[in-house]
C-alpha cells in the first residue's frame, strides 16, 4: 500500500517506538510529525510502517491514561491552592470573604494545527483564558509582534515541532536544530516588548529542543534539557499553572515539571513569579457577568 498525507505509521529503523503522521511526500522520503510528541522527521519509504486502527488506538489509550493523571495532579494541586486562599481571604475562616480571580492570559502559538485543538481543549477545561493560532514554525517570528500587540497575554507559549539532526552537527550547534532557532528568535522579539521575565512569561520549545538557547534568549521555560521528546500538552500544563498561580508566589519548579507528562529530562526552567491576581467583592463581578 502506497503511503498518503495523512497517514499514521511508524519507522522500522527506530523499533516502531512512535508514531507519526505524514505530512509530505518527496521522491526518495516522507516528512513526518509526532502523532503525541512535538518531533519533527523524515523518512525512506522502505522504513516506514503502516499503523493499523486497532495498534492505533492501544497506543492512544496508554497516552491518554498518561494526560488523565497529569490532569489529576493539576487539579490536585490547584484545589490545594484554592483552599489556602479561601482561608487566608476569610482570615481562617472567620468571615465569609470571597473572591474572585483573573487568571493570567495565554498567546498560544502552534505550528501544528491539530496539536493546537488538542491543547485549547485542555486550557478550556482548566479554566485558563486561552488565544490560540496556528502559524508554521518558520513564520513565528514574522507573526509574534502583531499577535503580542492584538492579544496583550500574560503569558506566551511557543512551539510546535522540532528535532536535533546528527548529521547536522553537534548538540551544541544550534545549526543542528530543526526549528529551534525560529522559536529563539520568537522569543527575543517577545523580550523587546516586555524584558521583565515575570510580566511577561514565555515557554518555548518542542521535541529535541535546544533548551540552553532558548533561557538565553529570554524564556522562562523550555525544552529540551536532555533533548528528549516532549509530550503535545506538557507546554500547556506549564502555562496553566503559571496562569492560576498568584503573582505574589513563585512557581514552583519541582510542582510544574511533576504536572508534566515528560518531566525534568525534557523541561526546565527558571524561578517564576505567577501572573494570577485575586480580588473582592465575588458578588459584584457576578452581577456584571448576569447584566
Amino acid at each position: 500500500m502506497k503511503p498518503k498525507v495523512g497517514d499514521i505509521v511508524a519507522r522500522k529503523s527506530y523499533q516502531c517506538d512512535l508514531l507519526f503522521r505524514i505530512v509530505a511526500l518527496h521522491n526518495d522520503f516522507v516528512e513526518l510529525i509526532g502523532e503525541d510528541m512535538r518531533l519533527a522527521a523524515d523518512a525512506p519509504y522502505h522504513d516506514l510502517v503502516l499503523i493499523q486502527e486497532s495498534e492505533r488506538k492501544r497506543r492512544k489509550k496508554e497516552f491518554l491514561q498518561a494526560e488523565e493523571q497529569c490532569y489529576k495532579l493539576f487539579r490536585q494541586d490547584y484545589n490545594l491552592m484554592k483552599q489556602r486562599d479561601e482561608y487566608e481571604a476569610s482570615s481562617g475562616y472567620t468571615n465569609d470573604a470571597a473572591f474572585f480571580e483573573m487568571r493570567g492570559r495565554v498567546l498560544h502559538m502552534d505550528g501544528d494545527p491539530l496539536y493546537l485543538r488538542k491543547c485549547t481543549e485542555v486550557y478550556d477545561r482548566l479554566g485558563v483564558p486561552v488565544y490560540g493560532v496556528h502559524v508554521s514554525e518558520k513564520e513565528m517570528p514574522e507573526q509574534i509582534a502583531s499577535l503580542i500587540e492584538m492579544v496583550q497575554p500574560d503569558i506566551i507559549v511557543v512551539t510546535g515541532h522540532d528535532a536535533y539532526l546528527k548529521n547536522r552537527g553537534t548538540e551544541k550547534d544550534l545549526k543542528a536544530y530543526r526549528h529551534t532557532k525560529f522559536f529563539a528568535e520568537c522569543v527575543r522579539i517577545a523580550r523587546r516588548y516586555v524584558p521583565q521575565r515575570d510580566e511577561l512569561v514565555i515557554f518555548a520549545g518542542a521535541c529535541q529542543s535546544h533548551f540552553e538557547t532558548l533561557i538565553k534568549a529570554g524564556a522562562n521555560f523550555a525544552s529540551s534539557p536532555n533533548r528528549v521528546n516532549i509530550h503535545a500538552l506538557d507546554p500547556v500544563y506549564i502555562a496553566s499553572r503559571v496562569s492560576i498561580t498568584s503573582f505574589m508566589e513563585r512557581v514552583s519548579l519541582s510542582e510544574v515539571l511533576r504536572n508534566t507528562i515528560t518531566g525534568e529530562k525534557g523541561l526546565g526552567g527558571i524561578e517564576t513569579k505567577g501572573v494570577m491576581r485575586k480580588g473582592m467583592p465575588l458578588k459584584a463581578m457576578e452581577e456584571q457577568e448576569d447584566s
